[in-house]
């Protein structure tokens, strides 16, 4: 795996957690920096490690930081139309139904397309547990989709 795949699955993996561009590029570049100065030959790179240590520094990150809440009247944007924000809604409402360990294995598996077995390897967990949690996600998601889309 070339070195632009690897920092743009790392970047994804950690926008997800910190949703801040510059603070996702930040932790991400310093992930590859760490990596390189403790293990790095230049050649290979081990992912599996890679989003570990992008997974600490994103903690510690969170630590450092207090989270600044929006005010109630915060203005939307004005081309959006209502449909799009109301299926933003659902999205965002479905996905926070999910643990966060649900949430960054799907995020993993589709999103940046790691195998099973390589997720298991990050959670510690066998590889069965991991594609049941997924499936798992997956069904509890859907089905808080198509329960919020009959109640509206």
């Amino acid at each position: 795996m070339d070195i632009e795949a690897i920092y743009d699955k790392l970047y994804r993996f950690v926008y997800f957690k910190v949703h801040n561009r510059e603070t996702a590029e930040d932790i991400t570049q310093e992930t590859f920096l760490r990596y390189m100065r403790r293990y790095g030959d230049g050649k290979s790179y081990n992912i599996k490690l890679m989003y570990t240590i992008a997974k600490n520094l994103c903690v510690d990150e969170f630590r450092r930081k207090t989270p600044i809440p929006l005010p109630e009247n915060y203005p939307l944007e004005q081309e959006t139309h209502h449909e799009d924000i109301l299926e933003k809604i659902m999205v965002d409402e479905a996905l926070a139904s999910l643990s966060v360990t649900e949430k960054e294995m799907l995020l993993l598996r589709y999103m940046n397309e790691e195998s099973v077995a390589t997720i298991s390897e990050l959670y510690h967990c066998s590889r069965f547990s991991t594609y049941r949690t997924i499936k798992g996600a997956i069904k509890k998601f859907q089905d808080f989709l198509e329960v919020k889309g009959q109640d509206e």
